[in-house]
Parts: C-alpha cells; structure tokens; sequence
C-alpha cells in the first residue's frame, strides 16, 4: 500500500509505543521498511521473510536481524520468545494470529495493517484468502488485546485500496503509563 521504502502512516503514528530498547518483530519485513523506522528510533528488531533477499535490503542495518523464514509453512522459528512489539503490514495468514498475539510481552503493542474485502474492486489482491473479512481484526485480537485504534475503510494513497488497520496493547500493570498517545518521539 506505501512504496517500497516509506514507512506506513499508520506503523508511523503508533511507533511511539514501542520505548528505546524495545524488542520489535517485523513480520513479512520485505524491504524492511518498518524495520529500519524502528531501529532509527533505538529499537532491536527481529526482521523475517521467507525471501532471502529481504535481507540483502537490511544488510549492515544496525540494530536489526533478519531471518529468512517460511513462517506459513515451517516451524515458528521464534519459539517463546516475546516481543515488545510486533509490526505487520501488508500480510495475512490467518492460523499466525495465535502465534502473534502470544508473542507480544506484557504492555507490548501490536501494529497491523493490511487489504480488506472490497479491494478486489481497486486491484490486487483480490484473492479472499488475503482480504481481511469486515471487522477481522477487531474481532479476533479485541478479546485478547486492549484496542487503542481500529479502521476499516478506503484509502485514497498511495494507491486506492480497502484496508483494516489495527493498534492494540497486552495489558499490564504499568501499561497505563505507556499508553500516552501524545507522548514526544
């Protein structure tokens, strides 16, 4: 939906939530657009696409590992780890929601955003098993997850599109004092 190397607005405006430190997974990283934006502001991050050639794009980027995994069709190559953050744009495999929202830490946040049904009508892709159904995202990860922001609608750039778009926190003790969403960079 963004070029190959501008970060999405939507990963833009909820990054604030993930601290300096923070450990970051970008699922399906492709360039490594989102994984760059999170290592500029101090994060560690954890970059995986099955293509290795994504990795090329992230060589000598400090502060990221890539990992080039087949995460629809091996193991999860992340075992128990937990992340404090987990971005994925642009990407949908259903069975990989449980694994998601058990890999975000206490207080971690989870950034989505990708196709919905109805951009069949704007172009690819327009496969079903790539489109989000009306309110998927909110329906499967509100009943674990503290919703900060959900939308589900069209988009006009950087090309028409139908999308959902999805920001939400594990809760946890102190997650009230990291929710500040006027918080500076």
């Amino acid at each position: 939906m963004h070029g190959p190397d501008t970060p999405s607005p939507w990963v833009q405006r909820f990054a604030p939530l993930a601290a300096r430190g923070a450990n970051v997974l970008d699922v399906a990283c492709g360039g490594g657009r989102h994984a760059r934006l999170f290592a500029r502001r101090g994060c560690i991050v954890d970059a995986v696409d099955r293509d290795p050639s994504c990795g090329e794009a992230l060589a000598g980027e400090p502060n990221v590992r890539f990992l080039a995994a087949d995460i629809e069709g091996g193991p999860w190559p992340y075992g128990a780890w937990r992340f404090d953050a987990i971005v994925v744009a642009n990407y949908l495999h259903r069975p990989l929601f449980p694994r998601l929202a058990a890999s975000l830490a206490d207080g971690g946040v989870l950034i989505y955003e990708t196709f919905a049904v109805g951009n069949e009508r704007y172009g690819r892709p327009s496969n079903p098993d790539f489109l989000l159904r009306p309110r998927e995202l909110l329906d499967v990860f509100g009943a674990q997850l503290h919703v900060l922001a959900f939308e589900d609608g069209v988009v006009g750039a950087p090309r028409l599109a139908r999308i959902q778009r999805l920001c939400a926190v594990r809760a946890s003790p102190d997650a009230h004092e990291r929710l500040r969403l006027d918080a500076a960079d």
